[in-house]
This record gives C-alpha cells, structure tokens and sequence, in this order.
C-alpha cells in the first residue's frame, strides 16, 4: 500500500506489479505481503483477474517479455484493470538504483510494484485486434529475419577444411525454408495493410520517401505508433536517437545515443543506408556532415534522427514527401 496525505485525509493506493513468464504469473503488492504465483494459462489468468478486483488496484504493472505480456495485458483491459506495460530495461535500472542484488521471480514482481508506486507509468491501451494481429506478425518476421542472419552467418563462416558438403546443404535447406516462409509473412502483412483504409493510408505516406521500403514503413507503423503525435524532441528520444551528454566538471565528454526502441533504430539505419542512394535530401546532408570532418558513424547516425524528423512531421500532417519536402 502507498499512503498518499490530502487534507487530513489519507488515500491508500494499491500498486501491483506482474512478473511475467511462459508458465507462470507471479505477482506483488507495493507495501505488502500480499500476492503469490498463478499457473499462465486460462484458470491463472481468471485467478488473477479476481484477486485484483478485490483489491482495486491504482495501477498494474507489467514488463514487455516479447509477447508473454500481451495475453495479460488483453484479459486485465477487458477486465477494466489499469496496466501499464513498461520496458525491461527500466526496471532493470530501477532494480539497481534501489541495491536490489538477488533476482528471483517473486523479488522481480516486488521490483516491478514497486516501480510502479515510485514511478507511475501512463496506463498502455489494449490495441484493437487488426493491429494486435499485425504487431505480432511483425515480430515473428524480425525473428524469422534473425534466423535468416544467423544462417547466413555460419554458411560464410565454413572455410577451408571446415566447408564439409553435409553441412553446408543443410544451411542451405533452412536458408531456403526461411526465405519462402519470409515471403508468405510478408504477402499476409500486405493483405492486412491493405484491408485496412486507415493503415494503407499511413502505409503509402511513409513509403512516398525514397528509400523507405514496406520493412521500415511496417516496423514504424507498429513499434512506433507515437510517429506524428509527438514533437521531434519527443519521438528522437523514444526511438533512442536524442544524444545525451556525458559532461563531468571541466570534462565534456563526447555525446551519445542511448537507450530507445532497438528495433526501429535497426530499420532507421537499413533506410538511412538506402536512402544515401535514392533521397537527395539525406544524401545532401550526409555529403554536408562529412565535409564537415564529421566520423562516418556519427553522420549516419544523423542522418537517422534527420529522417525520423522528417517522418514524424508528415504524419503530423498527413501530407506525402514531395509536399513536405517543398
């Protein structure tokens, strides 16, 4: 419980926090010995849903653990429970800042309530279903596309004595199985885009860019739906691409990136690279940052956040390149 004193009276707060895994719930109550651990299936879940609508909690709170949460999230919106979905990394930070050494998953769950009463995350909406559909499409495509690599990666690393026939036909067969089941993905993901008005609409805009192809319009329009409604401060330092200082005393030490949303960093620099090719505006400003004696990485880097500007403001106003580029 988290005691809150407003005009002689005292309003008690209730901050759960969920740790979540692929076979069990574990929950905490900031303040208090209550909570336990629930089986992740259908009665858990139910369980859960009752225990928490005794309580009446301010506010829930649960980590991102790629897609474990999602069903969470879904049964405790449907259930009027107020959830938040936070970032792993924060509460990892938060974890350490507070001298939590020892990691078990009811200590996690203690960690994440109290996370939740110290820091108070805005509530996370349940996205409708298309867009739920999509989202998860999504991230079984970057994991189909990381296996992709990886196998690519081992064929290139069979050299020499170590290029055994055996194996390397083997690499080939699950390259090519990845390959087609990459495409099919790819095929669903279109059909459902374009099924839909209002995201064929932000998917055409996003792909009037030169050198904004269907990966980097798809991955933005689902791990960034935030592009458009926030300034150009806001949205560079969600996706991670605002520099922060690192300036002690007299030492002003060189700025850097940090943190954000990986995923869409990783696509922003695959279109910044093909944008050096097709789009005169992030060529002219590449060109412009290396005659300036900027590193190669650093002026990639900008011409990463540069684009995103570029991106968030002609969703803001829903007008395509050529209008936003005059």
């Amino acid at each position: 419980m988290f005691p809150r004193f407003s005009e002689g009276k005292v309003d008690v707060s209730t901050f759960v926090g969920i740790d979540v895994s692929k076979e069990h719930l574990d929950w905490a109550v900031h303040g208090s010995s209550a909570g336990g651990r629930l089986a992740h299936d259908e009665e858990g879940l139910q369980a859960l849903v009752d225990q928490l609508r005794e309580l009446s909690p301010t506010l829930v709170v649960l980590e991102a653990t790629g897609g474990l949460e999602m069903r969470v999230l879904a049964v405790l919106s449907v259930a009027a429970v107020p959830v938040a979905v936070v970032n792993p990394l924060q509460i990892r930070n938060f974890a350490r800042a507070t001298g939590r050494q020892a990691k078990t998953d009811r200590l996690d769950a203690k960690c994440i309530a109290h996370f939740a009463a110290a820091v108070q995350p805005p509530l996370t909406p349940m996205p409708e279903a298309t867009t739920l559909e999509l989202e998860l499409l999504l991230a079984r495509r970057r994991q189909l596309i990381t296996m992709l690599v990886a196998e690519k990666n081992r064929l290139s690393g069979l050299v020499g004595p170590r290029r055994v026939a055996r194996v390397v036909s083997s690499i080939n067969r699950i390259i090519e199985t990845l390959e087609k089941e990459l495409k099919k993905l790819d095929g669903e993901l279109k059909d459902k885009i374009e099924k839909s008005p209002l995201w064929r609409a932000k998917d055409e805009l996003l792909r009037s860019v030169p050198g904004v192809g269907p990966g980097t319009s798809r991955t933005l329009l689902f791990d960034l739906p935030e592009l458009g409604t926030l300034n150009r401060k806001q949205i560079a330092a969600l996706v991670g691409l605002a520099p922060f200082n690192h300036d002690s005393g007299k030492i002003k030490g060189r700025r850097a990136i940090w943190g954000g949303r990986a995923s869409v960093r990783s696509m922003l620099y695959m279109a910044s690279v093909a944008c050096m090719r097709f789009n005169p505006v992030i060529r002219a400003f590449y060109d412009r940052l290396k005659t300036a004696g900027k590193p190669t990485k650093v002026a990639l880097t900008a011409c990463m956040h540069k684009l995103l500007t570029i991106l968030n403001a002609m969703v803001k106003a829903n007008r395509p390149w050529q209008v936003a580029a005059a």
